[in-house]
């Protein structure tokens, strides 16, 4: 019998299902969703944009939206008050007030403070959190204009912090501790507004009359482990999600940086609310009694040893985690291409911040008759960047540490030494190096070498080039070098990898609009400008119905007909589109 002629069925609670009425309920609602879809343009108020599948239901964004569930005013909340907001002075950092002296000891009155030396800091970031403190847009923006007070005001302060540690030239430290954090954060703050909105799905025939919609919830407290290298960068540029996703924050700088720790300690909390967030400065036997604590997030950036130690302690708890770790990034060097070019671009990848990057091309690959044309190149490079002496220029810097400056000359017993090679221990110095006809058994190919020395290893063209890479363990990133566009795009078609970048080297990571991040051995997740923000975020769905039209959710309940699955079908179908091409 077709569905259009069958009888009325009366349902176990009395209510009658008729397939006519079902129709022009199902007609009533189209008309209906196409009228309210014209009106919000007309009833939109004036100097506001609709923005269509967004909108927010927190009041203080003060935006026009419409169909969407009443916004609930976070509980605790009142207008901000910046703790420190005169930036660098003792104000705000009272002494016993949690994370404000960077010791990393909250209250530690109950009995899980006892056993956890941090149990009394999580619970007081917690307490803010669950308060709805750090929910409204003008606290995150509040709190994140602090944080641009604090590269501004304790500028000279980073950069002499980072040169006592590891020589740092103040160029290179501006670039990457300031400035690309600057632009990080403003980047936030322009964008954090929109960012914020519930996002508007697409709906079925059936909720056509409801709010169907993502809400941006923050994960609660999150902890941010970060590594020697860009000892302010990466703690920062994930601190700036963090807030602008509403999170209350422990950061962890690392203790290998020392003066640059303290210098975190003691005036980072000077500019953000204590009760929400705080610095802990703590070596690995601290570190691991931290980690014991429940977080609803950790952002851990460092070698994939740790990583693995990190993820461990996370999954504990069944903590959610992104790993920025590291790898051995190749770089393939194709015979047609500007040799000076690619010398140049090469050299400063590999030997910024003396090759402590865990983004520098780790290795060359490149055929015997162009390693022979780079060698002169790659010279020149070195002369003119550092001198003939680099050991003088003020422009390159030293090893972090006795431990990693013993780590990388011992791989100095690869291959040959074709340029540099020096050393001094005292000064924790490696010369600029290249190393020739290096091979895969190599001690340098068997670990990143994360220090200013590029192997090169002989191949005898791309396709031997793609399969050395993707025999191994997936890097960070990949770099190409040709004046021929089809090989570079070969090399990133039948490849692997965190990123990628053709024709240069680092300055894919200058871009706030492309994410960051490993895959497999190199990482876990993404950060950077937006993708920070999401990382913090999430994203909850969210259906809000209309209490209404009963009539049209009858054909789900039992008992169920051949005549009920047909309507359902009707309504809640996705039917497949035409094919489409890739161009």
């Amino acid at each position: 019998m077709e569905a259009g002629h069958a009888p009325a069925r009366p349902c176990p609670w009395g209510m009658i299902i008729s397939p006519t009425a079902f129709r022009r309920d199902i007609q009533t609602l189209s008309s209906t969703s196409r009228a309210l879809r014209s009106s919000r343009h007309r009833s939109a108020p004036q100097g506001h944009h609709v923005l269509r599948g967004t909108g927010s239901s927190y009041a203080q964004l003060g935006m026009y939206q419409s169909l969407e569930p009443p916004g609930l005013q976070p509980m605790g909340y009142s207008k901000c008050n910046l703790v420190g907001s005169d930036a660098g002075n003792s104000t705000g950092c009272g002494a016993g007030s949690a994370g404000s002296t960077g010791s990393g000891k909250g209250p530690a009155s109950d009995s899980a403070s006892s056993e956890n030396p941090y149990a009394g800091l999580v619970s007081h970031l917690r307490a803010a959190w669950l308060s709805g403190k750090t929910r409204p847009l003008e606290y995150r923006m509040a709190q994140l204009e602090a944080l641009g007070r604090f590269l501004d005001e304790k500028k000279q302060e980073i950069l002499e912090a980072t040169a006592l540690d590891m020589g740092k030239p103040s160029t290179e430290a501006y670039f990457t501790e300031i400035l690309l954090c600057k632009n990080e954060l403003n980047d936030t703050l322009n964008n954090l507004c929109r960012w914020m909105k519930d996002e508007h799905v697409d709906k079925n025939l059936v909720t056509q009359l409801d709010s169907a919609f993502i809400r941006k919830d923050p994960y609660g407290v999150v902890l941010i482990i970060a590594p020697w290298n860009y000892p302010i960068h990466l703690f920062l540029v994930p601190l700036i999600g963090a807030i602008a996703a509403g999170n209350c924050v422990i950061i962890k700088p690392s203790e290998i940086a020392k003066n640059t720790e303290k210098l975190v300690a003691e005036a980072l909390t000077c500019y953000l609310d204590s009760d929400c967030f705080a610095v802990v400065t703590a070596g690995v036997e601290e570190t691991t009694k931290l980690l014991e604590n429940k977080f609803d997030y950790i952002f851990f950036t460092g070698s994939a040893t740790v990583g693995r130690i990190i993820m461990e302690a996370a999954a504990k708890h069944l903590t959610p985690v992104t790993l920025e770790l590291g790898g051995k990034n190749p770089c393939y060097v194709s015979d047609t291409c500007d040799v000076q070019n690619v010398a140049r671009r090469v050299a400063w990848g590999r030997f910024f911040n003396a090759g402590q990057t865990c983004l520098a091309p780790d290795y060359l690959l490149c055929s015997l008759e162009m390693q022979e044309k780079l060698m002169p190149a790659l010279r020149a490079a070195i002369v003119e960047f550092f001198g003939s002496n680099p050991k003088e220029s003020p422009d390159f810097g030293r090893i972090v540490g006795d431990k990693q400056f013993r780590r990388i000359r011992a791989l100095l017993r690869s291959g040959r030494v074709a340029i540099g090679g020096q050393t001094d221990e005292k000064e924790r110095y490696i010369a600029p190096t290249v190393l020739a006809d290096v091979l895969p058994s190599d001690p340098a190919m068997q670990e990143e070498v994360f220090g200013p020395i590029l192997p090169i290893v002989v191949v005898a063209n791309m396709d031997e080039a793609i399969d050395f890479i993707n025999a191994r363990p997936r890097p960070l990133a990949i770099y190409a070098f040709s004046c021929d566009s089809k090989v570079v795009n070969q090399v990133l078609e039948r490849t692997s990898s965190g990123g990628f970048c053709g024709n240069d080297t680092l300055m894919h990571v200058t871009l706030s609009s492309l994410p960051f991040g490993g895959s497999g051995n190199s990482g876990l997740g993404k950060y950077h400008g937006k993708f920070t923000f999401d990382t913090f975020t999430h994203q909850r769905s969210c259906l809000h119905r209309n209490m209404g039209l009963e009539t049209l959710n009858s054909v789900r309940y039992p008992p169920y007909t051949q005549q009920k699955q047909g309507l359902m079908t009707a309504t809640l179908e996705i039917k497949r589109k035409g094919m489409c091409t890739l161009l």
